[in-house]
């Protein structure tokens, strides 16, 4: 097998090496494809040396090749998506308690469990009911795939922030009722609930000033640089601030199997928002788009 892997500040190497066969409980699968997620980007960018190289990629989708246990339910050639990681690979082994499968008559790229199911998780706790006015802060990958799913819920408004005049245009094709920019916010709360996906610390304030007196914010993007602080305001307005992210595995499990059938519905689609596609020899380039950002970009997937 082949699988590429950070050797050092903004740069990947591929490997071949051989892989074990799969184990009691696991599966070994080709890899399909593998979403290139923006948790992972601070990893490519500094932490990886050449004498402590890391393997990325957590969005799987793949075909079973073997089965570690003949009883698990799992057969070779089954298309799988779930939880795991090691996805910049032509080959992968995964927990197979934890993956699930994916809708017939898709295509495989299409049907990214992990992404799909933070966010469905994320949704569930954060209390929307038909009716209500609903603000999504940030319009990138994340956000404008909230939108689909939040429509499903059958809010009277989906409020899209974002800077970007690009993703504000996308947000409208996925099914915001209106657009603005961080700068267009009103100073009075206008949000039942406000679902929060840009993980910057800016988008927080915003987020903060949108929700109104006893709503809900549910922070669902990723936060892991900065001081990301939260308004004191929010305690005063009596606001129930959820946390999105869920560490619970079999919640995340139970999350994805709700998304994937919202795909095989028809419900939700990943086809809008893949917008780049690179061999297992485009790892960098796939993160240095992401960093870029270019007007027409949305998400970068791996199709080793």
């Amino acid at each position: 097998m082949r699988f590429s892997h950070v050797t050092g500040p903004r740069s990947s190497e591929i490997v071949e090496a051989e892989i074990a066969p799969p184990g009691p409980g696991q599966v070994l699968v080709d890899v399909l494809a593998c979403g290139v997620c923006t948790s992972d980007r601070t990893t490519w960018a500094a932490r990886a040396t050449s004498e402590n190289p890391i393997r990325l990629g957590h969005e799987m989708v793949g075909r079973i090749a073997a089965v570690g246990d003949q009883h698990s339910g799992w057969a070779a050639g089954d298309v799988v998506t779930g939880l795991g990681g090691d996805g910049f690979a032509t080959q992968a082994l995964l927990d197979s308690q934890t993956i699930l499968p994916v809708p017939a008559g898709l295509p495989p790229e299409l049907c990214l469990g992990e992404p799909l199911a933070v966010l469905v998780e994320a949704l569930g706790r954060s209390n929307v009911r038909p009716g209500d006015r609903v603000a999504i802060v940030g319009l990138g990958f994340m956000g404008q795939a909230l939108v689909q799913l939040t429509r499903a819920l059958l809010p009277s408004e989906i409020i899209g922030i974002d800077p970007s005049p690009y993703a504000r245009e996308r947000g409208l094709a996925a099914g915001c009722t209106q657009v603005l920019a961080p700068g267009e916010v009103p100073a009075e709360a206008i949000a039942d609930v406000v679902l929060e996906a840009s993980g910057a610390d800016a988008a927080l304030a915003t987020s903060a000033r949108l929700v109104r007196q006893h709503g809900t914010l549910s922070v669902i993007g990723y936060h892991h640089s900065g001081e990301a602080r939260l308004d004191m305001d929010l305690w005063y307005k009596g606001v129930t601030v959820v946390n999105g992210f869920s560490p619970q595995r079999p919640r995340v499990i139970a999350a994805m199997r709700l998304g994937l059938r919202e795909i095989a519905d028809r419900q939700f689609s990943f086809a809008p928002l893949i917008t780049h596609r690179f061999g297992l020899d485009g790892v960098d380039e796939a993160f240095r788009l992401m960093e870029a950002a270019p007007p027409e970009f949305v998400k970068s997937i791996i199709v080793p």
